[in-house]
């Protein structure tokens, strides 16, 4: 699975983050996967359940949110974004993926693209969530 989204990383000092930040973070993020599903298992949540999960993304101009939430929306998710609660200079940008297969290697993969996603568009994925009891 890959996605070709225009290029909007800053080179200028209104970056978010640089470009070891990001490794550092893709890195961290794909670590952090299997424990999460892991405590999903505990839940029930097989390999085969089909799941939505929720994802989270930050960064620092609402250009750049704007830009994210667009491809986000290519994908067919629902996507919103707005000024972060905690940081007036911050955007977070939030929603929905479609469902897909909970297993290992599927959230894996996707993780990895949020990744490259997020710093292909000056934004950092901060990580997902989901809820086994989903009515859709």
């Amino acid at each position: 699975m890959s996605i070709s989204s225009p290029t909007c990383r800053s080179t200028s000092s209104n970056a978010y983050k640089t470009e070891q930040e990001y490794v550092q973070n893709r890195l961290s993020q794909i670590a952090m996967t299997p424990q999460t599903m892991e405590q999903l298992r505990n839940y029930k949540v097989i390999d085969t359940s089909m799941l939505k999960l929720e994802y989270f993304f930050y960064t620092n101009s609402e250009e750049k949110a704007v830009m994210l939430s667009g491809e986000l929306e290519k994908l067919g998710y629902e996507s919103a974004f707005s000024l972060s609660a905690g940081n007036a200079t911050e955007y977070v940008i939030n929603g929905w993926t479609t469902k897909m297969a909970m297993d290992d290697k599927t959230v894996e993969e996707w993780t990895a693209l949020m990744c490259d996603l997020g710093r292909d568009n000056d934004c950092e994925f901060d990580g997902w969530g989901t809820n086994r009891d989903q009515e859709n």
